[in-house]
């Protein structure tokens, strides 16, 4: 019943910032994900008999895989597996799963915001025991297993019924399938003030939410429009689709432009909100503004005590290196730690076991808490409904009150999406190699204080993270950022993120890209952008 197959190495199976990503036409080669699931088996110890939760976010190919994971959870010695009907769960509910039942670890089957189809992206992660990614120690073992590997095991049995909630049976391990919103929700009506957020949308206060035609649908239709009483059809696409509806899963004001139109209309809803592929990111609009996601985090923690869930405060805020600082300074009013990670967010995970951090975010449209180890979309949306509940007032009046109070982060991302990878490694080279003299070079009215590439020392197991971006960093809080994507599946992303602090509050109301154009030009300056990719413009701006 459980049969060893021999196979050889793939060379290309290096896990990212979230796992391995590749086209589907890459993962339908033979024993291309089989030997990518049995290095990470390799690489792990003592889970024989143990539980294993396995879940994606239901685009193409997802259900083939799903099955032939839990023949070599089998084939391997697990004991159980607990998996999303329909093969359905988002990364974070997946997270959560984990941690509820004390799950061994979790294979998540998703390429997050990446397009999904036959010839799209495809991706395979491991999360270890607290929910969260595994740790660079552990994607380094999986890869160093790929390298060598020689044959892998798998119960040859047939398919199991994905659709059926309840236990099966397979090679001798036990099957369950699960209800893969209800553990998640509970989860959420523990955090949030329900009863507040229900009143205040039968108050008339009306909210839209895109689910992009991808995993949150399920949650949000349960959650916004079921449990809190939003009036039907406030949850948009909700329906998960193996292409994601021929769309790009993304929630940032170009794959989203619909919903951002609809808010900016004059008949605007009061809220609006989008989740992507997996369901770990967010879009957060009000009527007539865009929150970006460094000043959401900000925001986020300034006002999370009026949340049940944390009304005792908050043990600190971390968020990703290129997040822009203005939680920064929340963390300092606050008077609790703020931690500065790489991007990535296994990064906050000892943070969180540590008890060090409560809240995280990073300005990729990702915020969480120590509720669960991975970013989460509609934990977002849910912590905006509730302070909105509370404080009975617009987005656009928490904003602009916000920034009076703590100053404003004028903040922008510039993607240049695809570039050559040979171009865009040149051009961080060559940025590295200038770093040196960088500090006291004046470019128009700007003058360079500190260059380097980021280093991140974890406070908690003192290991070392280097080459994680290069900041060049300006007399008066300005900064530019450049790093290459570790999430895209074709040629490199070259992300480049550009900051200004003003804490007038009568430059306020600045168009983003003006406030931000000075900057703009020292960084293609610096890189050589233009020169060295061809690229006249970015191809996304967030």
């Amino acid at each position: 019943m459980t049969k060893t197959v021999n196979t050889t190495p793939y060379t290309d199976q290096k896990p990212g910032t979230s796992g391995l990503r590749k086209k589907v036409p890459v993962f339908q080669q033979q024993n291309y994900a089989e030997n990518f699931i049995q290095s990470i088996f390799d690489s792990l110890e003592g889970f024989e008999g143990k539980t294993l939760v396995i879940g994606g976010d239901g685009r193409f190919y997802n259900r083939e895989v799903i099955q032939i994971a839990i023949k070599m959870a089998a084939a391997n010695g697990f004991g159980r597996v607990l998996v999303g009907r329909g093969g359905i769960l988002s990364t974070p509910a997946a997270s959560h799963v984990i941690r509820k039942y004390e799950a061994f670890g979790g294979i998540v089957l998703s390429a997050s915001h990446n397009p999904g189809g036959p010839t799209e992206d495809f991706g395979i992660k491991y999360n270890i025991g607290n929910g969260g990614p595994a740790p660079e120690k552990v994607t380094d073992a999986i890869y160093a297993h790929t390298k060598t590997i020689e044959r892998y095991k798998i119960a040859d049995v047939a398919d199991i019924n994905l659709d059926a909630e309840g236990e099966q049976e397979v090679a001798g391990m036990t099957v369950q399938v699960i209800n893969p919103v209800s553990d998640y929700a509970e989860l959420m009506e523990t955090l949030f003030d329900f009863p507040a957020i229900r009143a205040h949308l039968a108050g008339g206060f009306r909210i839209v939410f895109d689910a992009m035609s991808a995993v949150t649908g399920p949650y949000a239709k349960e959650i916004l429009e079921n449990r809190l009483g939003a009036a039907k059809g406030s949850v948009l696409n909700f329906v998960p689709l193996p292409d994601f509806g021929g769309h790009h899963p993304d929630p940032n004001l170009v794959h989203a432009r619909a919903l951002y139109e609809e808010m900016m209309g004059d008949d605007a809803p009061d809220f609006g909100a989008a989740s992507d592929g997996d369901g770990d990111r967010n879009l957060i609009i009000g009527k007539g503004i865009f929150v970006t996601p460094s000043d959401s985090l900000a925001m986020l923690a300034a006002n999370a005590t009026l949340a049940p869930g944390y009304a005792k405060g908050l043990a600190g805020i971390a968020r990703s290196m290129p997040t822009s600082g203005a939680a920064d300074r929340v963390a300092e009013k606050l008077g609790i730690g703020i931690y500065e990670t790489p991007t990535g967010w296994k990064f906050f995970g000892n943070l969180l076991d540590a008890g060090l951090a409560t809240i995280c975010g990073e300005e990729s449209a990702g915020t969480g808490s120590s509720h669960v180890r991975e970013k989460d979309g509609l934990w977002a949306v849910l912590l905006w409904l509730n302070i909105l509940a509370v404080r009975k007032e617009s987005v656009i009046d928490i904003a602009r009150e916000h920034w009076t109070t703590y100053g404003r982060n004028y903040y922008s991302r510039h993607d240049y999406e695809e570039v050559d990878s040979a171009a865009a490694n040149g051009l961080m080279d060559a940025l590295r190699a200038q770093l040196g003299t960088l500090p006291g070079r004046k470019l128009g009215d700007l003058t360079i204080e500190k260059a380097d590439d980021f280093s991140y020392h974890d406070p908690v197991d003192h290991s070392v993270s280097n080459n994680q971006g290069i900041r060049i960093l300006f007399e008066g809080g300005s900064r530019v950022v450049f790093r290459l994507s570790g999430t895209g599946t074709s040629g490199a992303t070259l992300r480049v993120y550009i900051e200004r602090f003003e804490p007038d509050a009568a430059k306020h109301d600045v168009d983003t890209q003006v406030a931000l154009a000075d900057l703009i030009e020292a960084a293609d300056t610096l890189a050589g952008i233009k020169e060295r990719t061809g690229r006249t413009e970015p191809t996304v701006i967030t």
